[in-house]
């Protein structure tokens, strides 16, 4: 059994994690560490399943490297900089995506395909969360104009009440619309995925990993 640890485990992402881990021995996981920022680690492990905040995968960062642990991270907000020395790591595999699920990574590869079909189409692209999300846009809607080569400036951000996460782009031209849409239905479905990636990706070489080595590898 490959040994987890968990950083962020007292935010919902992390409990939800753990309960995941728990529930499916089948993937070969064990949970080892509970770890909150600032918090020292003694015990072993494996892997590093990061939920936190920017300064929290920073520092879960540097606890992977210092013990040679894969590392997972699906924190939203990360500066650029951070981003950049994840993918030149080369000691240990990481892995980081702004949205872990797969159906978003589909959904994205769906969107850049019809975006070439209906070249002369005007594009609204929105996504919607729930109110107690604190950036907007949100790292995957970013992500998805960033594919799209669409202002992240013109992303209309929308918070109500606890809805999980809906992206949505519309092509439309005088005669007609075109509606393309991600609803994310529980936030288990983040969780999930994150610990299956955590699995395969313990199992990689060293270097830098993303949705699509992951989809295209599993």
């Amino acid at each position: 059994m490959k040994k987890v640890l968990i950083n962020g485990a007292k935010g919902k992402m992390g409990a939800m994690i753990a309960a995941i881990i728990k529930n499916s021995p089948e993937l070969g996981l064990e949970i080892s560490v509970l770890r909150e920022v600032g918090e020292e680690v003694k015990n072993p492990f494996d892997v590093v399943i990061d939920f936190s905040l920017p300064e929290g995968a920073k520092e879960a960062f540097e606890i992977a490297k210092k013990n040679k642990a894969a590392y997972l991270t699906g924190t939203t907000n990360l500066a650029a900089e951070f981003i950049s020395d994840l993918k030149k790591e080369t000691s240990i595999p990481v892995f980081f995506s702004p949205n872990v699920s797969i159906g978003v990574y589909m959904f994205t590869e769906i969107l850049k395909y019809a975006q070439n079909l209906y070249r002369g189409y005007n594009r609204k692209l929105e996504e919607i969360h729930h109110v107690h999300k604190v950036d907007a846009p949100s790292g995957t809607a970013k992500n998805i104009a960033a594919s799209l080569n669409f202002p992240v400036g013109e992303i209309t951000a929308k918070r109500e009440g606890e809805v999980v996460g809906t992206h949505t782009l519309t092509l439309s031209s005088d005669y007609e619309e075109i509606i393309l849409s991600h609803v994310a239905k529980k936030r288990e479905l983040f969780a999930e995925s994150a610990v299956l990636i955590a699995a395969w990706l313990v199992k990689q070489k060293p270097g830098f990993y993303n949705m699509r080595n992951y989809v295209e590898n599993k």
